[in-house]
């Protein structure tokens, strides 16, 4: 089965990339034929449903948010931005055919998708049409680095920290400021993002003299974790690592204060939903930590004024992936501005040469593999608040 559905990924993206190889941006100003002359397209390639339809659909919504402000104040270059948004439905092939499909329509660059294994399915097609894709929230190392031979992909680039930073964090935090010495890691074994996590946050934490007293996993879509969680509690850490998405901490971190738990816990920004509270509950969440990429907290003029903007338009508070869909937004339009040209080479070389951009989620210069150098806020759960550190 994994042979045959490896093969079929293939054939998709061969499929793709003939299809658009011709449909491509040239090295012009010129939108594709058909599009009016006054606007630049720009594509929205999120997971609107689906698993992961929280991150997507908030990043998408941040975005949108952004173009219509630029939208009101002039543009960009004299031109309006037209949006065309899509639904990867959080799958790595959809989400390389909606990457064919946006190319062809014309897109100078594409935002999204959100997590990692599908910006990965859509970079062969990005590169090969030399159209850059801005990915809001994929952390995995390789997302902008071709790991087989250390070359940057020229047309990938990420508005998030790393997962090597964020596990580094959080064993910084656990250490230096809560003064934990042993620590157990019961993670998601189904996805690059958690594996990652853990590896880092495992490294970190003994490198500063910790001890790793126990390592479990779960895969996705368990929703019975008190058997491990059991097994955890015999060994008696001081703190408990869970790199996963929301939909299984959640739960987790629920039945861990039912079988009498209270050792802090801790995550990644996968943890950053309301839905955590709503299922665990804000008693069980007391004394849980995450590492995340702003606070909608900080009193900072442009974070309060943004918050206020989202809260307005979309009736709900902006987690931090409606931050980053926001910022990758802005993040464009100041690549086009830079550039001067709608053309996407000239928008990629802009984006890479991003130095001091003043984000909701901190101020950003990229390195030499498309990364961001940012800060990391950590957050903690407190009577279902969030509350920065």
């Amino acid at each position: 089965m994994r042979m045959k559905r490896c093969l079929a990924v293939l054939v998709l993206l061969l499929f793709a990339v003939g299809m658009v190889a011709g449909c491509g941006q040239k090295a012009t100003d010129q939108q594709t034929p058909g599009a009016p002359a006054g606007e630049i397209v720009v594509g929205l390639n999120c997971e609107l449903s689906g698993g992961v339809a929280s991150y997507g659909t908030n990043a998408a919504n941040g975005a949108k948010l952004a173009f219509e402000e630029i939208n009101a104040k002039g543009g960009v270059l004299g031109k309006q931005i037209k949006v065309l948004e899509r639904d990867s439905q959080s799958k790595t092939d959809e989400a390389m055919n909606v990457s064919a499909d946006l190319v062809s329509k014309g897109i100078v660059a594409q935002i999204g998708p959100l997590v990692s294994g599908a910006v990965a399915a859509c970079t062969p097609v990005m590169n090969e049409n030399k159209v850059p894709l801005i990915a809001p929230a994929a952390t995995a190392p390789g997302a902008t680095v071709d790991e087989k031979t250390g070359q940057t992909f020229p047309y990938i680039f990420r508005a998030c920290f790393l997962d090597s930073d964020q596990g580094v964090r959080m064993a910084q935090y656990a250490y230096d400021t809560l003064g934990v010495k042993t620590a157990a890691i019961y993670g998601s074994t189904s996805d690059d993002y958690a594996k990652g996590l853990a590896k880092y946050f495992k490294e970190a934490f003994e490198a500063k003299g910790g001890k790793i007293v126990a390592q479990e996993g779960y895969v996705s879509g368990d929703k019975d974790f008190k058997a491990t969680l059991t097994k955890i509690k015999a060994a008696q850490p001081a703190f408990i690592y869970v790199p996963g998405y929301y939909q299984e901490v959640s739960i987790l971190i629920k039945q861990a204060r039912e079988l009498g738990i209270t050792a802090p816990m801790g995550g990644g920004d996968g943890w950053d939903s309301p839905d955590m509270v709503s299922v665990a509950g804000a008693a069980a969440l007391n004394n849980t930590y995450f590492t995340n990429h702003y606070s909608v907290q900080d009193p900072k003029p442009a974070i309060a004024n943004f918050v206020k903007a989202y809260q307005t338009k979309y009736n709900k508070t902006p987690d931090s992936f409606a931050a980053l869909g926001y910022d990758s937004a802005y993040l464009l339009a100041e690549a086009i501005k830079s550039a001067n040209s709608a053309d996407p080479v000239k928008v990629a070389e802009a984006l890479a040469k991003t130095k001091d951009f003043p984000g909701i989620t901190g101020n950003m210069t990229f390195n030499e593999k498309h990364n961001p150098v940012k800060s990391i806020v950590v957050i903690e759960f407190k009577d279902g608040k969030l509350v920065s550190h």
